[in-house]
């Protein structure tokens, strides 16, 4: 018998990341310079100058969040569907150059509210596609083995520039004003994300469609939708993303009413990011190794931990930086602990469209938890309750994903699959066979 090609007998470790490193890197570029982290990490920067302009409340600006999260929502499915028919490459590169030039658009705000959330509403829309539901389905299709670790290396740009872009926009702020901040935030995914995506950026399970004319193995949306599996998923994301949101855009006012100095938090903040990176790599390589939904529950306690330090009275220095690090390495492994879920559960046939419904769920959670901190502090002075509930709903969003059970599409399963359609492959270019 012939020895069988790596194709045949499926993929090895080393092998998926010698040849996925390009893929790896523009999706790390991506998305780190996309609408999940940028104007999310941003804003908490930012909100203190158009509040000092325009005599805004903190609340009516963390506003922008949801308002965003609204149009994301009606938007992403749409977004998903269109990953799924015409390929997540065309829909990536478009939504990225468009989301770049509406982020800049900010940096015209004449201060009118109205119009401020019509830029926010507008940035959701075109920069759907700039999420996690278009890169994840090329890493989902382009890697077998370490599924979970390669999610987390490629999503981990939302903690790489998460980290970068608080110190940067402080100084772009302190030189230039919070105008030529927008701008320069802005020109960032032209710059650098749109060059490498078009030369990296491309899907593998869009190859094997076109060659083998057989859709991916996999539920569709409806079949999905008939599944308790699918609501549970929805679920637990709702709960814990709300917690897990809601602290970090107020993080530079919370610390401050903690008593820390400008400079305290200037080494704080960016620690969100650097943890946030350690989350996605810890928890990709985790649900690798073991049951995904049991991982999530143990990696969502740590951050209920990290509430309840913010919630005690004058934290140290050591306890706000361990407070931080929990929250971020839970917001590190949100994305791609979603896109391994979908992969094993749903298969790969519908997977940007089953993405996009169910980032709705994890953006209204994450749209209205800034919002419902900042509402708390304009009416108490203080985040002492809603640290309370986000402690709660960290705990309750990893228990409700308890009950997914086994895995329906398991790694092994995949690697057989790989290894019979190659096999068919070969039979079909011999004449007579």
């Amino acid at each position: 018998m012939a020895k069988l090609s790596e194709n045949q007998a499926g993929p090895s470790p080393q092998g998926e990341f010698r040849r996925g490193w390009p893929l790896l890197l523009s999706v790390v570029l991506g998305v780190g310079l996309g609408l999940s982290p940028l104007p999310f990490y941003s804003i908490g920067m930012l909100a203190p100058e158009l509040a000092k302009e325009f005599g805004w409340s903190f609340a009516s600006i963390m506003l922008g969040l949801p308002v965003a999260t609204v149009a994301v929502m009606i938007v992403g499915p749409i977004i998903g569907w269109l990953g799924d028919r015409i390929g997540v490459r065309p829909v990536a590169i478009a939504s990225l150059v468009l989301f770049a030039f509406v982020f800049m658009a900010f940096s015209l705000t004449n201060g009118a509210l109205p119009l401020f959330y019509l830029n926010w509403a507008l940035m959701g829309a075109v920069g759907a596609g700039t999420l996690p539901t278009t890169w994840t389905r090329a890493v989902n299709n382009g890697f077998e083995v370490n599924k979970g670790l390669a999610l987390g290396v490629a999503l981990m740009g939302t903690g790489v520039f998460g980290f970068l872009i608080k110190p940067f926009l402080m100084w772009m702020i302190e030189a230039h004003g919070w105008r030529a901040a927008y701008l320069v935030t802005g020109a960032l995914p032209l710059i650098i994300a749109l060059p490498v995506a078009l030369l990296a950026f491309k899907d593998p399970g869009a190859r094997r469609v076109h060659t083998l004319h057989a859709p991916l193995p996999g539920l569709t949306l409806g079949e999905a939708a008939r599944d308790p599996r699918f609501w549970l998923i929805a679920g637990g994301f709702l709960l814990f993303s709300f917690a897990i949101a809601g602290p970090l855009p107020n993080l530079e006012n919370l610390l401050k009413l903690k008593g820390f100095t400008k400079a305290e938090i200037v080494s704080l903040a960016p620690v969100v990011g650097l943890s946030v990176i350690a989350g996605r790599v810890a928890g990709g390589w985790l649900v690798d190794r073991f049951w995904a939904p049991g991982v999530a529950l143990v990696l969502l306690c740590l951050p209920a931990v990290g509430c309840l330090i913010m919630h005690g009275q004058d934290p140290t220095f050591g306890g706000a930086l361990t407070a931080i690090a929990l929250v971020g390495m839970a917001a590190g492994m949100e994305f791609d602990l979603l896109a391994f879920l979908i992969a094993r559960y749903f298969g790969a046939r519908a997977y940007s469209t089953l993405y996009g419904c169910l980032y709705c769920a994890y953006a209204a959670g994450s749209g209205l938890g800034p919002v419902a901190f900042g509402a708390d502090f304009d009416a108490t002075g203080g985040y002492q309750t809603s640290l309370l509930i986000a402690t709660a709903l960290l705990v309750l969003g990893g228990l409700v994903l308890l009950p997914l059970g086994r895995y329906r599409f398991a790694a092994e399963h995949a690697v057989e699959e790989a290894r019979i359609e190659a096999a068919a492959g070969e039979r079909a270019a011999v004449p007579g066979a």
